[in-house]
């Protein structure tokens, strides 16, 4: 690395953390989740408003890779972090309103998604296998932010009714199903990449169970010790855990999928430690410095890749296109399941705006689309923007619905282990 390179990728780190701390206390002012205004810190960065030469100027060339690469590292610990976040058991005591709203807030939106997909194709699909890319759309549809779903039911004081306890667990579930055929999507679209490699994969996760998580249970008893730093698990404990993450993340790339599904993989394996210590701990280690820092140089980098200034009329069409499939599949999804689980309607078409979130988890899998070549650069600006939109509009959408005290009639006495998880996913959220 020259030294331009360095003195250019240690000004663009202190540019990017000034703008996204910046934008999102904005996005945060303005009743909007942060990562709203780290997204759109990056677009204002980008080619939309500037063209090319404010952010070639700011971001040149021979620094984006560099940029790439801590962005890379960012998205791995993230993934990790949803995978130790995913706690099972909050799935567990889920009525009829859950199993319901679940499934047609799933498959609605799969469905919807993947009959836009082919209209779309001609235009936005160049390479690859075209089932791969219908799946792909489909899969992105279907998305919902866990984590910044969390941070919203929070601020609106939900998290503790049947409201806001049914949208955590259809959320959980929704990330689970959507990161495990989203690892399908990813060898379909692939499929030249494929080979033998690819059948290891089953033994991998079975190993991951019935090794490595022993393993790491065993290695986190003897570093139960107090850390110099302060309670939670020792220096050495955590320094198995980032190597171990990453160790994963490199073997499910080498498998032919991505890394993220290795990191995400090793997120879930971890053990929870009494009381869920032990995982409490590791996320205070490891959550500043991927929030503050690394996961908004991805944030930024994916607002650069946004250019909305080329967009004509056709184009606006299609956006408009995936909007209404996009918010109508999940609104619409929700709201048909929640009715069919006995919610009564007002409160299912909250949840059905609820679950509309698609925040971060979305710009990751549309981050795999691009690199992978599935979306093109204009089909990716526009799932960007719905992304965006479809997280803005859940709050004043939300406020339209269920104004301020009228889900009083919905609280119930949460079991302390969902109280833990739904406080936990809101640090993760800020």
């Amino acid at each position: 690395m020259t030294a331009s390179q360095t003195v250019y990728l240690l000004l663009d780190l202190a540019l990017i953390l000034g703008m996204a701390r910046v934008m999102g206390a904005v996005a945060r002012a303005l009743g909007q989740p942060a990562v709203i205004g780290e997204i759109l810190a990056g677009v204002l960065l980008g080619p939309t408003l500037f063209g090319e030469h404010l952010s070639g100027a700011l971001f040149p060339t021979e620094v984006r890779p560099l940029l790439s690469a801590l962005a890379g590292v960012g998205v791995a610990l993230f993934m990790f972090l949803v995978g130790m976040e995913l706690d099972l058991g909050i799935l567990r005591g889920g009525g009829p309103v859950t199993l319901w709203a679940t499934l047609f807030s799933t498959v609605l939106p799969l469905g919807l998604g993947a009959a836009l997909a082919w209209p779309l194709m001609e235009s936005h699909h160049h390479h690859g296998s075209s089932v791969g890319f219908v799946l792909f759309f489909a899969v992105s549809m279907a998305v919902t932010a866990f984590p910044v779903l969390a941070r919203i039911i929070a601020d609106r004081k939900l998290a503790h009714t049947r409201l806001g306890t049914t949208a955590l667990t259809c959320a959980a579930i929704t990330d689970l199903l959507a990161w495990t055929m989203l690892a399908v999507v990813v060898a379909v679209a692939t499929g030249e990449r494929l080979d033998w490699r690819i059948a290891l994969l089953v033994p991998y996760v079975a190993l991951m169970v019935a090794v490595v998580r022993p393993l790491l249970r065993r290695a986190s008893e003897r570093g139960k010790a107090m850390d110099a730093d302060g309670p939670g698990p020792d220096r050495n404990f955590l320094a198995l855990v980032l190597g171990g993450l990453l160790i994963s993340a490199a073997c499910t790339e080498w498998l032919g999928l991505h890394y993220i599904f290795g990191a995400f993989l090793f997120g879930a394996v971890m053990p929870r430690g009494s009381g869920g210590t032990l995982r409490d701990g590791v996320l205070q280690r490891i959550e500043p410095l991927c929030g503050l820092l690394l996961l908004p140089v991805y944030f930024v980098l994916s607002g650069l890749k946004v250019d909305l200034s080329q967009l004509d009329a056709s184009d606006f069409g299609e956006l408009a296109a995936i909007l209404v499939v996009a918010v109508t599949g999940k609104f619409l999804g929700a709201y048909l399941g929640a009715r069919l689980g006995g919610l009564d309607s007002r409160h299912a078409a909250a949840l059905g705006a609820l679950l509309n979130t698609r925040g971060l988890t979305e710009l990751v899998v549309l981050g795999v689309g691009l690199e992978l070549g599935v979306l093109d650069d204009k089909l990716y600006s526009l799932m960007v923007v719905m992304a965006v939109v479809t997280t803005a509009v859940t709050g004043p959408l939300l406020s339209r619905i269920l104004p301020t005290g009228t889900a009083d009639s919905t609280a119930l006495a949460l079991p302390a282990a969902d109280l833990a998880t739904a406080s936990r996913a809101e640090r993760h959220a800020d």
